[in-house]
């Protein structure tokens, strides 16, 4: 069975929604067709010359990458110089490179998300809120002797969630009628004779963002030619969204033997702290590249030390002033999301195709 970059590209705005991106954010297929078969997938933090080189070498003819390939924009393509290389090379082994960044990182499963489990935080939330998932109910009826397949495929497809609890439903029988036309097939009855059926009437709610897979998932198990289904907007807000995580540890650690944990969880030669390292640290908020600027919004939210990346001398010497501890791993600590990524990409698109994590090496920075 063939897979189109279409395909991956709908698994990859169901997992992270390009609404979760900031505005002027540089998301989406920056490389290539998205209508490109797909012969192999390769999963990367960052798109330099050295991962294509790599993607080459195991077949894959998608990148799906974090950091864009194209963030300015470019004034000249000079082959001679290293960004119209790259792009050449590209181009020329035919590669398409589709990027999520700030999407991923307010993504479900997502960067900051990964960060917070690595490091076992417990009852996380979100730090930067943006905004909230918004909730509709869908309403459909099924022939009784079908209910449950209905049912099933729904909550799989995302239907029904309330907290921690999937497949929430509401159930009521009734009596279902219909008259087939001319020119119909239908799957219970015939042309020209009203038809009493009974039927179930299945409530559920979905998001905004799942709500199209969640239709289509229940229209593929249902027996019928015309399904009857209504969708309605609700006032309730669902989950919040944004960017970060703020939780607790499981049990106290100072601030020195915490640095150590999360040295070992990030896979890190190193890292910086800023404060003292006997500092009791109960409450963490963290956030993936580049935030020293929120550390503040940490602070008020009663976070005793905020992990975030690039984080520059003033802002650290204010940070301390303020009575927050810091910890900067550094901002390629997002790599860690590219497993992440591929366990949902072979969840949704199977094992038709190779799906790679990189493991070229795009940290700038060393220890000594």
């Amino acid at each position: 069975m063939s897979i189109s970059g279409q395909d991956v590209m709908r698994v990859m705005e169901s997992y992270a929604p390009k609404r979760f991106a900031w505005a002027k954010d540089r998301i989406g297929l920056q490389v290539g067709r998205p209508d490109a078969e797909v012969k192999g997938i390769l999963v990367s933090l960052d798109v330099t010359e050295e991962v294509v080189d790599e993607a080459i070498a195991k077949g894959a003819n998608w990148i799906i990458a974090h950091h864009a390939v194209i963030f300015h924009p470019l004034a000249q393509l000079r082959t001679d110089q290293p960004a119209g290389r790259l792009m050449a090379k590209l181009l020329k082994h035919d590669l398409q490179v589709f990027i999520a960044h700030t999407n991923l990182d307010a993504a479900e499963g997502g960067v900051n998300d990964v960060l917070a489990e690595k490091i076992g935080l417990t009852q996380t939330k979100v730090l930067i809120k943006e905004g909230a998932e918004k909730l509709k109910k869908l309403v459909v009826f099924v022939p009784v002797d079908h209910h449950e397949r209905v049912l099933q495929a729904m909550g799989k497809a995302g239907a029904g969630w309330i907290g921690n609890y999937s497949h929430c439903t509401f159930n009521l029988t009734g009596t279902g009628t219909f008259l087939p036309q001319e020119g119909s097939n239908p799957f219970i009855g015939q042309q020209g004779k009203l038809e009493r059926v009974e039927e179930i009437r299945l409530e559920t709610l979905v998001t905004e963002s799942n709500q199209q897979q969640v239709i289509q998932a229940m229209l593929s198990a249902h027996p019928y030619e015309e399904v009857a289904y209504d969708l309605y907007p609700l006032e309730i807000r669902g989950e919040e969204w944004g960017y970060g995580k703020i939780g607790s540890l499981p049990a106290p650690l100072s601030l020195g033997e915490f640095a150590k944990k999360v040295k070992e969880a990030y896979q890190l030669s190193g890292l910086r702290i800023v404060g003292d390292p006997a500092t009791l640290v109960r409450r963490v908020a963290l956030l993936g590249g580049s935030g020293a600027r929120y550390y503040l919004d940490a602070k008020r939210q009663g976070a005793d030390v905020y992990i975030t990346g690039d984080i520059d001398f003033h802002t650290a010497q204010d940070a301390l002033a303020a009575g927050i501890c810091l910890i900067d791993p550094g901002h390629h600590v997002e790599h860690l999301v590219v497993e992440r990524v591929c366990e949902v990409l072979r969840q949704n698109l199977g094992q038709a195709i190779p799906i790679f994590p990189s493991e070229t090496d795009t940290n700038p920075f060393q220890f000594i």
